[in-house]
């Protein structure tokens, strides 16, 4: 397998090498095989969320309840929404027609498209902050030339582990498909993980969805369907290659990295650029989704250009292997998507300890999970006399009620929905948690019920504490943007990676990992 040299990853993975251990906080067949659990109960909350409306009939691959599923929405096409006539609106002459997507802000627009926010108009009034209301039709100076194609490669919901992969059972899937990943196994952090194991793990941790990731494994290494070629590469099946991150869970954590960096990076308009091996550059189009512009960089890391084209677009392309894995992914994309309301609100939240407790706040927003996250996660601290990194006797209490759904390797993760899926609606990451007397999967859980104690445990930190991140319908939402981080009242306000403050009314405290007691916050 070919090695890729480091100038031709310098513009993607510089900032691995330093930060792919995890979320520490200071860190340096053409049949598809199902894989699918029972939906109903997802349905169920999907219809809740006004996420599925209409019947049509199912997908292959599919189980949820005949006569629920929303007809299928044009691939190219956000959902339709109905706006006011506005017969004296005139589009600037030249400009591009654009439909808002989910997830679609004026910044975001901005960076994508080369131009100020101003110069975007609409025939109704666009805001400075805040979501987009998908299908609006806004008018944007055409001043790119030289951009990818703007052909759809995958909806958002097939790159996120979101409602649309909520039943998919990844060890299924694997045993079903009798390749080299189900018989291979392999050391994580000391634990022997099995080829679907590491899968999901990866999966979980950074919140990217399991089919993309068994796919690309697939393309790249035949490991899923079949057997790895005689000689190739089993430290490196990817072929990322990065000298001490052998083994498949790294190579699947910098690829579910490679795929958030850019993911969320189109989201905020600041990761426009892709790069081919041979130092070649191309501005990323305009007009695509954050999950195909996310794939057409994957792709444009092993590739050259020409290459590229039909790897991406070609009768042979990764998009038509995904297909032939999993089903049209468009069509599991109708039932769920938007993931993102244009009107999204946080639910009432606590701070993560118990009541008459007081505790630092020891670091602002930073990396939800790992870089390439959004810095939606925030750090608090037990006080009291105990050595640094010593489990704190004090409880991480929930913020919330809620369903664990999760409680493996140091993380809890609270369903706030409590259907039973991390990737539906709200749900909460605590991480540092200790393995001693943490909460095991599936309790149901009261608002400030002991969920286990902070810890160094789990990544690198300086000192114990609980590491709180959130998502909504899989996605990380960062902690001071669209829609604000507020506990018990106290609203995240982000001047830089793990700096910022926690603001009420008059009331600031300023985020301080060294103990000071102006970091001090008392709930």
């Amino acid at each position: 397998m070919r090695r890729l040299s480091a100038p031709a990853l310098a513009a993607n993975l510089a900032a691995l090498l330093i930060l792919l251990l995890g979320a520490s906080c200071r860190r340096a067949t053409s049949t598809p095989l199902t894989g699918d659990l029972s939906g109903e109960s997802l349905q169920q909350t999907l219809e809740a969320m006004s996420l599925a409306e209409a019947p049509a009939t199912s997908a292959p691959g599919e189980v949820f309840p005949q006569g629920t599923i929303p007809p299928l929405q044009p691939t190219d096409a956000p959902p339709p929404v109905l706006f006011p006539q506005t017969a004296n609106f005139t589009p600037p002459p030249g400009a591009i027609e654009y439909q808002v997507r989910s997830g679609d802000t004026l910044a975001g627009l901005a960076g994508r498209f080369g131009v100020k926010p101003g110069q975007i108009v609409s025939a109704l009034p666009l805001p400075d902050l805040g979501f987009l209301i998908p299908g609006q039709r806004v008018y944007i100076p055409d001043v790119l030339e030289g951009v990818t194609p703007p052909d759809l490669l995958l909806p958002d919901s097939e790159l996120v582990y979101s409602p649309a992969a909520a039943t998919f059972d990844v060890q299924r899937y694997v045993q079903e498909a009798g390749g080299f990943l189900s018989v291979y196994s392999e050391s994580v952090a000391g634990r022997t993980l099995t080829g679907a194991q590491i899968v999901q793990r990866v999966a979980d941790e950074l919140s990217v969805n399991p089919r993309l990731l068994l796919a690309f494994l697939e393309y790249r290494a035949r490991w899923v369907l079949g057997q790895p070629a005689p000689g190739a590469s089993l430290d490196y099946p990817i072929g990322f290659e990065i000298n001490g991150r052998e083994g498949l869970y790294q190579e699947l954590v910098i690829t579910a990295t490679q795929l958030n960096m850019v993911y969320y990076g189109w989201r905020k308009g600041n990761y426009t650029l892709i790069e081919f091996p041979d130092k070649t550059a191309r501005r990323l189009n305009p007009r695509l989704n954050a999950g195909s512009a996310s794939l057409q960089n994957l792709m444009a890391i092993f590739y050259r250009e020409s290459d590229w084209r039909l790897r991406v677009y070609g009768e042979q392309s990764f998009p038509v292997l995904y297909a032939e894995m999993f089903g049209d992914p468009w069509e599991r994309a109708a039932r769920v998507e938007p993931l993102l309301p244009h009107d999204l609100q946080q639910p009432t939240l606590e701070l993560p300890f118990a009541p008459g407790e007081t505790w630092h706040y020891s670091s602002g927003p930073h990396y939800s999970w790992n870089f390439g996250t959004p810095r939606g996660a925030l750090d608090f601290s037990p006080t009291g006399k105990v050595e640094l990194c010593a489990v704190s006797p004090q409880w991480i209490t929930a913020s919330a009620p809620g369903l664990v759904v999760r409680a493996a390797f140091n993380a809890v993760v609270l369903d706030l929905e409590s259907d039973g899926f991390e990737q539906v609606g709200w749900a909460l990451l605590y991480y540092h948690v200790a393995e001693e007397e943490m909460i095991p999967a599936g309790t149901q859980v009261a608002q400030d019920a002991p969920l286990g104690h902070p810890s160094c445990q789990g990544g690198r930190a300086t000192a114990a504490h609980v590491h709180l991140a959130r998502k909504y319908n899989g996605e990380w939402l960062p902690a001071d943007d669209i829609v604000p981080f507020v506990l018990s009242g106290w609203t995240v306000a982000g001047e830089g990676s793990y700096q910022g403050a926690l603001v009420k009314g008059e009331m600031i405290i300023p985020a301080n990992a060294y103990g000071s007691l102006s970091a001090l916050v008392r709930r």
